[in-house]
């Protein structure tokens, strides 16, 4: 019987199977196909409310944070928090095993406080505290930065994430060799770059606008500007580690194969159908993108053009750059509906 998929990338190639957002089911199922790591979102409680199986579960877990805490803003981070721990708990043997460099889990905070650094850095020390293997998932905006160059002194894990520019990277990158050098404490890096969320807020654009362009060519927006990140990040030796997320379709993990890139997916609808689907393990990263492909996206898509370019955005503009717009608005979107399931649950249960 020939090897599954995920296990034959991981032993033919140095890219790496991480899970997103999974059911306990599902984070067991990852591990046994070798998945090395665990990302989660703010949209995860949400997710976990709706789910058809885990509905019930994720409620009565929802019910016991609200007799102990009468804040709602406190109790939807501690929710995230304990819907998180049971996934901690089944990625932290490979944690242990490895010494620390596998069985990361990601938490991202509150996302409505997320243009504060105080709040960034308080959430992030506050979701350390549920297991040893937590990874803190942080936005690279300016607020971001500024709560990273805080949290690197204290050695805590961090998942820098909502990076959809080349210029996004290179801040996050170099912030982290500046405090790291200087505090000497390196603690784990990671670099998350969203290409799915960033074709579809370019795909949208198009729409919007009426742009001609060759669906050929829109296909390879998000692939081409994550190509030229791994590429600057390898040239230059940063510290950090790719992850590749947001995936919106298997192409999404299959033209990252071959480098060392930890590319994080959905079970189902991605991690399924590739098992499924068993592919060959072939190199692509590495695959050129023609001349004629990036002058036509540099020319008919701004928003790519600033992506692309490694000044294409200030510090300051990060925030507001569309494809990050996009991406926290799902976030907000989610978050927003768990406050109100808190707070008619809070009256409820008086």
């Amino acid at each position: 019987m020939q090897t599954p998929y995920f296990k034959r990338v991981t032993a033919q190639s140095p890219t790496m199977f991480w899970i997103n957002n999974p059911t306990q089911p599902q984070a067991e199922m990852a591990l046994t196909n070798g998945a090395l790591g665990c990302t989660n979102n703010p949209s995860y409680t949400q997710k976990m409310l709706d789910h058809p199986d885990y509905s019930e579960y994720a409620y009565g877990v929802l019910d016991g944070v609200l007799r102990e805490i009468n804040d709602d803003r406190k109790a939807a981070i501690e929710f995230q928090a304990r819907l998180v721990k049971p996934i901690a708990d089944q990625f932290m043997p490979l944690f242990e095993e490895s010494g620390g460099q596998h069985g990361f889990v990601s938490i991202q905070g509150d996302p409505f406080a997320d243009d504060v650094t105080s709040e960034i850095v308080a959430q992030a020390l506050y979701n350390r505290q549920v297991n040893p293997n937590i990874c803190c998932k942080i936005p690279v905006t300016e607020p971001g930065l500024a709560a990273i160059e805080q949290l690197i002194p204290m050695n805590v894990p961090i998942n820098s994430t909502e990076i959809f520019g080349v210029s996004q990277m290179v801040a996050l990158a170099e912030t982290y060799e500046k405090v790291a050098r200087a505090s000497g404490f390196f603690p784990m890096i990671y670099m998350s770059h969203i290409a799915g969320i960033y074709d579809d807020y370019l795909r949208n654009y198009v729409v919007e606008h009426d742009i001609q362009i060759s669906p050929d060519v829109l296909h390879q927006a998000g692939l081409a500007v994550a190509r030229k990140v791994y590429r600057l990040m390898t040239e230059r030796a940063y510290k950090c580690i790719f992850i590749a997320g947001g995936a919106r379709g298997l192409h999404h993990f299959t033209e990252m194969v071959g480098g060392k890139i930890c590319v994080t997916i959905n079970w189902v609808g991605t991690a399924d159908k590739l098992i499924e689907q068993n592919p060959p393990v072939v190199y692509r990263l590495f695959n050129p993108v023609s001349d004629k492909v990036i002058d036509e996206l540099m020319e008919k898509l701004p928003d790519f053009k600033k992506g692309y370019l490694e000044d294409g955005l200030s510090i300051e503009e990060f925030e507001g750059f569309g494809p990050v717009q996009l991406f926290k608005s799902a976030f907000t979107n989610s978050w927003g509906r768990v406050l109100e399931i808190i707070g008619d649950r809070r009256k409820n249960l008086q």
